[in-house]
């Protein structure tokens, strides 16, 4: 491995997100770039460098063993840099996780926040759930993010902030075929005798499974057992596909093929969404994303249960207690 004389920081930062994610797709979503530009970055350091970085193929990335002697190195000159920044005044960017890309709720507000903070950098991160996302903010390794609050073990929430969101509806998702897709909306009772997937075993999404467990509860659905974890759409739907399940997600779930969005009634199962963040955390960008938060949450009645809306006594003291 050669040692040019200079290193765009630019580069590092594409290198050392595509060592943490081992997937271009989702490295590319977090730097908020074009995938061929994200590979471009990747290429040119290597030429720079004089070395391979990562061994690709179709099904997957790694990293070389001089990608693994560099990587310790690019995340302590890009933390130096970030020191630096913040030293001249500058503020290091805001790790904002917004669980993954397709979820509109946390994305609004992020891009709001931008809008509120011009003088300020937020990037965003997807780790796909509030439980895994929470242990890295406590850690330093993200600032914010979003999720199922009163779902986390207490030793996490006592080193956390909240502040409610939305009361998110929650729906169904359904094979084409499934004898509930005609269905304009799903009453709950209609899912009886049915298994759904609500990510059971998913080490990063235990708050949305309990959420799942406390719904079902007395209603005969049963709960799908642990299945292999889906990274990205297209394996998604190839594990929906596969097992004919229906899924419960949300309202603004993203659309995918095949597959039927139908929302939940009788009673409307609500989704409760926070901003969290960790204790004494001291960003200038912070308060404008807690604002802009809480300006959506006006402007689209985001905190305005439904009548007859059906919520966890435990989750409702959260959401409403602050």
């Amino acid at each position: 491995m050669s040692a040019p004389a200079h290193l765009d920081p630019r580069l590092l930062r594409a290198f050392v997100t595509v060592a943490e994610e081992l997937h271009f797709t989702r490295a590319a979503t977090r730097l908020y770039v074009a995938q061929q530009a994200l590979s471009r970055d990747v290429r040119r350091l290597e030429r720079e460098l004089g070395c391979e970085l990562f061994v690709r193929t179709t099904r997957q990335v790694t990293l070389t063993a001089d990608g693994e002697r560099l990587l310790p190195y690019a995340r302590r000159a890009l933390q130096a840099q970030d020191d630096l920044l913040a030293a001249a005044g500058q503020a290091r960017p805001l790790l904002v996780d917004l669980n993954s890309p397709g979820l509109k709720t946390p994305r609004r507000v992020l891009h709001r926040a931008r809008e509120l903070t011009p003088g300020h950098e937020l990037m965003a991160r997807y780790e796909s759930g509030l439980t895994w996302a929470a242990g890295e903010v406590l850690a330093g390794r993200l600032d914010a993010a979003f999720g199922r609050f009163a779902g986390l073990p207490p030793a996490l929430r006592a080193g956390l902030h909240q502040q409610p969101v939305r009361y998110e509806p929650m729906a169904i998702v359904l094979p084409e075929d499934h004898r509930l897709a005609p269905l304009p909306e799903v009453p709950l009772a209609a899912l009886a005798g049915e298994t759904v997937y609500a990510g059971a075993g998913n080490p990063r999404t235990p708050e949305w499974t309990d959420l799942a467990r406390l719904l079902f509860e007395g209603r005969g659905i049963v709960l799908a057992p642990p299945a292999p974890l889906a990274v990205g759409d297209e394996e998604f739907q190839r594990i929906i596909a596969r097992t004919g399940n229906p899924v419960l997600a949300v309202v603004d779930f993203p659309p995918l093929p095949s597959t039927v969005l139908r929302p939940l009634v009788d009673p409307v199962p609500l989704s409760p969404v926070s901003l969290v963040w960790r204790k004494g955390l001291v960003h200038p960008a912070l308060g404008g994303l807690r604002r802009a938060a809480a300006v959506l949450a006006a402007q689209e009645g985001w905190l305005e249960r439904p009548a007859g809306g059906w919520i966890p006594a435990g989750d409702s003291a959260v959401m409403t207690a602050v």
